[in-house]
């Protein structure tokens, strides 16, 4: 079993190794603009799953998609001899829809702050359907203590001592 640390100390150096050779060595046209936001690599080492985020719209990441799986064995090499590891651990790309996530639960929430608004202006406009106190009062309570007091099968407090 592979130490979880070592794991992701592995991880965070293909993190930066695939962000430097992108910024420096990449020189692809179809390359957009390319943020490397994280890297997961399995226990045994063997399979890496690097993140990216693309500025612009779906074409954009279409392109930064296909540069990407073109320049994969380069990539993949340079990880390899960095990390000095007896198998070069194979990477595969997956765009980070992180934003696009982020902007959803934001209109949710929107959403829900405007629907409590609404409710509130609701409730304060509100009245009872019934009475205003519908339970009963303690002068209610004082007319059934006095029908408890004419029990007489039912033994005081001072028979039961």
């Amino acid at each position: 079993m592979t130490d979880p640390a070592k794991v992701r100390r592995h991880a965070e150096r293909i993190r930066e190794l695939v962000a430097s050779v992108v910024r420096s060595q990449i020189k692809d046209p179809r390359l957009g603009m390319i943020t490397i936001t994280d890297a997961r690599i399995t226990a045994d080492l063997r399979d890496a799953t690097v993140f990216y985020t693309v500025l612009g719209d779906a074409a954009a990441q279409a392109s930064t998609a296909a540069a990407l799986e073109s320049a994969k064995g380069m990539l993949r090499s340079t990880v390899g001899k960095a990390l000095g590891l007896r198998h070069s651990p194979t990477l595969t790309f997956v765009l980070d829809d992180v934003q696009d996530q982020v902007k959803h639960i934001d209109d949710l929430l929107a959403a829900a702050r405007q629907s409590d608004a609404e409710v509130q202006r609701l409730a304060a406009q509100a009245k009872y359907a019934g009475e205003a106190q519908p339970y009963r009062l303690d002068e209610d309570d004082d007319d059934t203590e006095d029908t408890e007091d004419t029990d007489e099968g039912a033994p005081s407090a001072t028979d039961r001592r």
